[in-house]
């Protein structure tokens, strides 16, 4: 079973070849090395544009490791389906390309001597001689202090913050006449009738429309409010309108 220097690796090989890329146990970028030629497959002269589509000279490349490479583990499942049907000759030669290309990879790569991870250059602290997963950059490592100090302090001024000065009102939200919502205006969205809190004769407290007791004093707001009285002139008898300032009811002689 090939082993790889870091956790993770991409077999790129072909019948017509061996390329391998290695990933950074940290950012999972990789270095994809040298293509290899087949002597195996020269032999069967097949061999037409060698190289095409396959990098000739070894180069870094970005992508993840779980998505792109697998590692011990897997290697041996993957490479049974991978390289199902090649000759023993081809085999062998993909074991010794494999060293080969371990041994340029590992010259792109620095080992952590507290994690014993492999890392690049990027995730490579120079001035402590670790990674950067153990040992941050100073200067990003205060710049991230700064980001997160800064976020607290504005989460902090957020919190005390007076964002509205508005009165806060309690308002009817279901209209008492049709049972719909009713809006936010002073009149039913729907059927129009007013929205205008009630007010407690008695006390004068504000109360919804549909409220028959006033919710701060307990008084029958439909006994309560006294009703209209009725137009000038006008007979509670019979109903016979007179003229303003008459005594007697045209109509039935009752006193106005």
């Amino acid at each position: 079973m090939l082993q790889a220097f870091t956790r993770n690796y991409q077999d790129n090989s072909t019948e017509a070849g061996f390329e391998f890329t290695f990933f950074c146990d940290v950012c999972q970028d990789g270095y994809r090395s040298s293509f290899i030629e087949s002597s195996t497959y020269k032999k069967k002269g097949l061999l037409q544009g060698i190289g095409q589509g396959a990098s000739i000279l070894g180069s870094l490349v970005g992508g993840r490791a779980s998505t792109l490479g697998y590692g011990a583990d897997r290697a041996t499942d993957v490479l049974s389906r991978n390289f199902e049907g090649r000759s023993p000759e081809w085999l062998k030669e993909h074991e010794q390309a494999f060293e080969r290309c371990q041994n340029e990879a590992r010259q792109h790569f620095h080992r952590c001597p507290n994690c014993n991870s492999y890392v690049c250059d990027h995730c490579w602290n120079e001035d402590t001689g670790l990674c950067t997963k153990c040992a941050p950059r100073q200067e990003v490592y205060v710049a991230q202090a700064h980001a997160a100090a800064m976020q607290r302090n504005i989460d902090e001024a957020g919190q005390s913050a007076t964002v509205w000065q508005g009165e806060i009102e309690s308002k009817t939200t279901i209209c008492p006449s049709c049972g719909k919502p009713a809006g936010s205006g002073k009149f039913c969205n729907n059927c129009g009738a007013s929205m205008e809190l009630k007010e407690c004769p008695n006390c004068g407290a504000k109360n919804a429309q549909a409220v028959r007791f006033c919710n701060n004093c307990g008084a029958n707001l439909e006994q309560a409010a006294a009703p209209p009285p009725p137009p000038s002139g006008l007979c509670a008898g019979c109903g016979t309108q007179n003229q303003p300032g008459t005594k007697f009811c045209g109509g039935c002689g009752n006193k106005l």
